[in-house]
């Protein structure tokens, strides 16, 4: 038995010390954590992480394979804060939502997910659909389609005649049954509590919530405040019971203010965001996600004649321009940033999109890519497992050719794609 035992460990180390090795070698290298790029480097990875970074270019043994990305600049994968990756917004989106089956949308999703991917976004957090999102988090895991790694919030919670209330607009008689907790739609602590229970039940990662109205509803308002503090209070407190964060979706001030004060992990759009919110989210370390994207493909798809219905396009008019100008404001001020477009709401794979719109605000290229790389890990609770480019993390890896830091619209030409040690593109 001992001998058998001493053959098994002999032949396990044998495997180990033989086991193919990648090496990356950089032309220019931004880690995701350092403040400068590094020229001539070699990323060593084993499986699906990172095990080594070097100096120079390293070629390893005859067996490992060598990727020569000399004549790039290579990054840790991007994350996308907030991506919808079950829809994408045209005109016929609203009347699509009464003939599309979850099968349709999966499909779609499928598609959208892996347009991500290729657009270097390796990480996704998806801020609410049917809960078709968990189904494609799920699929994307054991290998059935490809897509970025995906933490996603289920279905997004808001009050009745809220933002995600899907009968807003509709005659009585259309829904089946009046909304509640288990479609996302809740009042008061008790309702709020089981809303976020159920979502966790469902599978859910994250929790998002709408403490205002939004521009992509059929309601006519998207500022008001629509959540008590005390009525967020409970579904943070709910969400920390279950070891989940909570996202929040806020245009009006006051509905931000709330959200701060209840102990949200993140302001998602923050529109009309004023220095008393600013002040507080800086007090409460409170995260911002602008989706500058989002707010410039409103406004353009608001001038198309017919694209929106009359009562979106008119708010989509006034909210789409302000987003950049308040990002603006709050980049100044401080704020913690990372980086989140509202994907869906134009077209998916165009995330980079992002990157130059935060670049015309004033944001420099090099926080900016941080912004989508350690800050939005930070964010979403992953800094431990990716976001950089060191020993340890999984190798999420992409790779331009140019240097962004230089001109920020390289990052629209993707050239390589690795997730978790797979090359997707090169």
């Amino acid at each position: 038995m001992k001998q058998l035992l001493f053959l098994l460990l002999a032949c396990a180390g044998s495997y180990m010390a033989t086991a193919q090795k990648t090496y990356i070698q950089c032309g220019r290298l931004i880690d995701g954590i350092a403040n400068a790029e590094r020229n001539a480097a070699t990323i060593v990875v084993e499986g699906n992480k990172i095990i080594e970074v070097k100096d120079g270019y390293i070629n390893g043994g005859a067996a490992d394979n060598i990727i020569d990305l000399k004549n790039k600049t290579v990054m840790p994968g991007f994350i996308d804060c907030h991506v919808h990756l079950e829809l994408e917004y045209g005109k016929n989106v609203f009347a699509d939502g009464f003939r599309e089956t979850d099968a349709d949308i999966a499909f779609h999703a499928a598609v959208y997910a892996k347009r991500t991917l290729m657009a270097g976004f390796t990480s996704v957090r998806d801020l609410g659909g049917t809960g078709v999102n968990i189904s494609l988090r799920n699929a994307i895991n054991q290998g059935l389609t490809d897509g970025p790694y995906i933490l996603t919030a289920g279905k997004a919670i808001s009050a009745t005649g809220g933002h995600m209330d899907p009968s807003v607009g509709l005659r009585d008689d259309v829904m089946r049954k009046t909304p509640g907790p288990e479609d996302g739609v809740a009042d008061g602590r008790d309702e709020l509590v089981k809303a976020v229970r159920y979502q966790f039940k469902k599978g859910a990662d994250l929790i998002k919530i709408a403490s205002t109205g939004g521009v992509l509803d059929l309601s006519n308002n998207g500022s008001g405040a629509e959540f008590t503090v005390d009525e967020i209070k409970a579904v943070v407190e709910t969400a920390k019971d279950y070891g989940m964060r909570v996202a929040c979706h806020a245009h009006g001030a006051e509905g931000i203010k709330r959200a701060i004060l209840g102990g949200v992990t993140s302001i998602e759009h923050g529109t009309y965001m004023d220095d008393e919110c600013i002040e507080l989210a800086k007090k409460y370390h409170t995260w911002y996600v602008p989706t500058l994207t989002a707010g410039k493909a409103v406004g353009d798809s608001a001038k198309v004649p017919g694209f929106y219905p009359a009562v979106v396009a008119a708010k989509a008019a006034q909210i789409g321009p302000q987003i950049q100008k308040t990002f603006a404001k709050a980049y100044k001020a401080g704020l913690k940033i990372a980086f989140g477009t509202d994907a869906g709401v134009y077209p998916h794979g165009k995330n980079y999109i992002e990157f130059q719109l935060m670049t015309e605000a004033g944001m420099p290229p090099m926080e900016a890519i941080k912004s989508a790389t350690i800050n939005a890990a930070d964010l979403l609770g992953i800094k431990d497992k990716r976001g950089s480019i060191e020993a340890g993390k999984m190798a999420d890896i992409i790779a331009v050719t140019g240097d962004p830091l230089q001109d920020i619209t390289t990052l629209a030409r993707m050239d390589f794609v690795m997730k978790e040690g797979k090359i997707y593109k090169q």
